[in-house]
């Protein structure tokens, strides 16, 4: 750390104007550096600089006044140190001596039919996931894990162990003897103990790079192992008090997450929507094929909800499985009526950057029940097919769409924008963000607009009763914060919610005259403005944009929203969304690209190029095999 004096450097596009700037930031890629200061330290230029190649334990970076008589900000920062922490232990299933034959086997002596007469679907639920714990206690061992850093590493084997305590044995014995021999006898078992060791770690990461694509956990897993440090949550800042034990970070978290809902209006002031289709889909589409397909792709990798289901038991026992969901998924159906536990959320806190101590600066990352995601899937195909045989989707939308994706948004936006350029046209773009869009969608406005497109009025009860309801708990280090109501929102963690987002925005570009591109809540805008008219006609369009926001009870984050102005003979006028003033960018991040207002690639390209190098570095500080067949699939796969 220190003054390194290259004021020209941009730190946060790892891109420099002069050609010592280019190099430094060269020199700091092939050495898989990291630069962690984001604000200037000296007038409007970041001159001091800390440099490591361990970003991830610098913490709470600050940028205060300046000692004495100094014309230089000082830098204040945390290192997060190695340092051994026990947080408790869980016990999880053991499935290497699972007994799944047996299991199968009482599965397949249960007549469901009988077990769910005269039940309703709750009843039904709690039935099948009451007789599947009972007969996994029975046919899958616990085993104790525990989350301390003094955890066995990954590869570690029972030959591996089998040597070192013979080679702890040889030197107890060479210490009690001190013989010649007792010494050869040990020697040869530390010799053989490092070649067992290094086999299996070779091995050990051959499996890992295999499995990178497909598992990508298992590699991070396998990394943060190595940190000898659990990346956990930090004592959290709140009422003016430092929180610390894990219930009540959680609370904290959780409180936080649930701050976000919108309290909707009144359902009598729910305005109609516009857009109707005459025809319904039919209901009888729920088959039992259906659902054994859905149990055999699941992820057996991902992790449970709340209702402790494992996705590797719905897998492995899919066969014996399927009848009984099937029930389950039809009475759910045509009653309307969704399990409790199909209704709740795990919500774990994973840190953004900033400073740690702050509630906002972690995401939280719903884990919900797989069983209810699978139900899920399996209406959301069938809503999709349903939408996509009617054209109900708009063509502007190309998130969370078969055969769209970001590349067809920017390739389809860009190359209108680059066409006007070419043509000799001044071109205006306007970035538009919405604040914490999936949380804040009104349920009651959802619901009317998923009648307005003719969906049976089944699917929109069903809709409705999961949408109700619903609770999520923050989990911090495997202890539980009390529940909390989610209020608004497509839930997080879900199969269903992206759809039903992209069915709520989905007249968000009707009435505007300027070409309109959407990608899930990123949206933009942009037209020629070779006159005074063309600026009023994209005024007229954002402002169209906010009656839309303000009818459907949505919020744009003016302060993050933007307008580019591109083209020589561009008027550089100014525009306004909901009376306030939106900000000029020469350089914006546009579904992870960054573009700027002469269409330039450079910077995107060193981008490119610098998170290439933080994947290498990442794989050079966690690997330690250098064979091309590990290397390059972990390279391919992060």
């Amino acid at each position: 750390m220190g003054d390194f004096n290259y004021p020209d450097i941009d730190w946060g596009n790892s891109t420099a104007r002069t050609v010592n700037g280019n190099k430094f930031i060269n020199l700091l890629h092939d050495n898989f550096m990291s630069q962690v200061v984001e604000e200037p330290t000296r007038n409007h230029a970041i001159l001091d600089l800390v440099i490591s190649n361990g970003p991830e334990r610098i913490a709470n970076v600050q940028v205060v006044e300046p000692l004495g008589n100094s014309d230089h900000n000082v830098i204040s920062f945390d290192v997060w140190c190695r340092k051994q922490i026990y947080t408790g232990a869980t016990k999880t299933m053991n499935f290497r001596k699972a007994n799944f034959s047996s299991l199968r086997a009482a599965l397949q002596g249960i007549d469901w039919g009988i077990m769910f007469s005269d039940k309703n679907t709750e009843q039904k639920w709690l039935s099948f996931k009451m007789i599947l714990n009972h007969y996994c206690s029975q046919f899958i061992p616990l085993i104790r894990e525990s989350r301390s850093v003094k955890n066995h590493p990954m590869w570690l084997n029972s030959e591996v162990k089998k040597l070192i305590g013979r080679k702890r044995k040889a030197f107890k014995k060479y210490k009690s003897e001190g013989t010649v021999a007792a010494f050869n006898d040990y020697k040869h078992y530390n010799k053989c103990c490092k070649t067992a060791i290094r086999k299996a770690k070779i091995e050990n990461e051959e499996r890992i790079a295999a499995e990178a694509k497909t598992n990508p956990k298992k590699f991070f897993k396998y990394i943060n192992s190595k940190k000898m440090q659990v990346e956990g949550v930090a004592p959290l800042s709140y009422n003016n008090n430092m929180v610390t034990a894990d219930t009540e970070k959680a609370d904290v978290l959780n409180q936080f997450f649930s701050s976000v809902y919108t309290v909707e209006e009144p359902v009598g002031q729910v305005p109609p929507n516009s857009c109707t289709v005459a025809s319904a889909p039919t209901t009888q589409w729920l088959a039992q094929d259906m659902v054994l397909k859905g149990l055999h792709t699941i992820n057996v990798n991902k992790a449970p909800g709340p209702d402790g289901i494992h996705p590797r038991v719905l897998r492995e026992l899919g066969a014996e499985l399927q009848w009984p969901l099937f029930l389950i998924f039809s009475d759910s159906l045509s009653s309307g009526m969704v399990p409790r536990d199909w209704k709740k959320a795990n919500v774990i806190p994973i840190f953004k950057k900033g400073v740690r101590s702050q509630p906002g600066n972690y995401r939280p990352v719903s884990l919900t029940s797989v069983v209810g995601k699978l139900f899920e899937g399996l209406l959301r195909d069938h809503i999709q097919n349903y939408v996509v045989e009617n054209g109900i989707m708009s063509s502007n939308q190309h998130g969370f769409m078969k055969d769209r994706s970001c590349q067809t948004n920017l390739i389809a936006f860009y190359d209108e924008v680059s066409k006007k350029l070419d043509s000799g046209d001044a071109v205006d773009i306007i970035y538009l963000d919405f604040a914490k869009a999936f949380d804040t969608v009104p349920h009651k406005r959802l619901l009317s607009k998923l009648r307005s497109i003719g969906l049976s009025e089944v699917v929109c009860t069903w809709i409705e009763n999961w949408l109700q309801d619903r609770v999520q708990r923050g989990v911090v280090n495997g202890t539980f914060s009390t529940w909390n109501k989610v209020l608004s929102g497509v839930p997080q963690g879900s199969v269903l919610g992206p759809l039903l987002f992209n069915l709520f925005i989905n007249d968000l570009g009707e009435g505007i005259m300027s070409n309109v591109s959407v990608f899930a809540d990123d949206t933009k805008l942009c037209r020629p403005v070779n006159s005074i008219q063309d600026v009023t006609s994209l005024q007229q369009d954002l402002d169209q944009l906010a009656i839309w926001a303000a009818k459907w009870q949505m919020r744009f984050n003016v302060d993050k929203c933007k307008v580019m102005h591109l083209g020589c003979k561009n008027m550089q006028a100014p525009y306004t969304l909901n009376g306030t003033a939106l900000g000029k960018s020469i350089m914006e991040k546009d579904l992870g690209v960054l573009v700027d207002n002469k269409l330039g690639c450079s910077k995107q390209c060193q981008a490119a190029a610098a998170r290439a190098n933080r994947v290498l570095s990442c794989i050079k500080r966690g690997i330690d095999s250098r064979e091309e067949g590990v290397i390059l699939p972990l390279y391919r796969a992060l």
